[in-house]
């Protein structure tokens, strides 16, 4: 469960504030769908509840454990998928894979059969031996979740996973996130693709100018829309009303 309250974040040299006053919970169990134009604060805020960084007022916690007071120990119970795959170039993907593991004491067996399961699933089993900096931004894309997948996470944290990945790789990743809702894991992801969401997401989130605009199911956002259209036409409509486009 990932729980975040009354977190806010402001720049250097910006006098608006990134994420203003943001609560939210998240619970085991479902997906998560964290929505929301570019620059109104979806990075920021999945950056306060990974531990990158730290909100300027606030708390975030990860299955109780506050990230502030124990990091480590909250980090432990994530896996993080950025929203930016620029990893070790110098290392081959291997090496990088069993960095993680140690980083998070994953012992060799399991460490063997998670990596074969994974890059297996997202097709770069046979690219484990080539160096990170040879690898295209899909290939980083598809490195980076399976090393996220690797301590078998109570939270798996997206920003903006499909970006980058081919359809065959985004419907694989799309399975793996219901698979692991459906174990009663956590899992949350920011996506710019509303028929995404709208097809996965058990709940979501939009977020504008650094403030919540709604949480709930798709059904009691058309509910308070009024309406029965797509999640896309509702998003914008709602977004519209707080005066920043998509």
């Amino acid at each position: 469960m990932i729980e975040l309250r009354g977190i806010s974040k402001t720049y250097a040299k910006s006098a608006v504030k990134a994420v203003d006053d943001l609560s939210l919970t998240v619970r085991d169990g479902e997906i998560f769908g964290f929505l929301g134009p570019n620059g109104a604060g979806k990075t920021t805020t999945i950056k306060m509840l990974t531990g990158v960084l730290r909100p300027d007022s606030g708390s975030a916690a990860v299955d109780g454990i506050d990230i502030a007071a124990s990091p480590l120990e909250a980090k432990r119970r994530v896996g993080y998928v950025t929203d930016n795959p620029e990893l070790f170039a110098r290392l081959k993907a291997a090496e990088y894979l069993n960095f993680v593991g140690d980083v998070y004491g994953v012992d060799s067996g399991t460490r063997r059969d998670r990596v074969a399961e994974y890059a297996g699933l997202f097709g770069i089993r046979d690219a484990l031996g080539g160096s990170i900096g040879s690898f295209s931004h899909g290939m980083k894309q598809k490195l980076i979740v399976t090393a996220s997948l690797l301590p078998d996470p109570q939270n798996w944290v997206l920003d903006e996973p499909m970006v980058g990945l081919d359809p065959k790789a985004a419907f694989a990743l799309k399975e793996v996130m219901r698979a692991r809702a459906g174990a009663g894991k956590t899992v949350f992801f920011s996506t710019h693709v509303m028929e995404v969401a709208e097809r996965l997401c058990d709940r979501l989130a939009i977020i504008s100018k650094g403030r919540i605009v709604f949480v709930g199911t798709l059904a009691e956002l058309k509910s308070s829309r009024g309406a029965d259209g797509s999640l896309e036409s509702l998003f914008l409509e709602l977004v519209d009303d707080q005066g920043e486009g998509a």
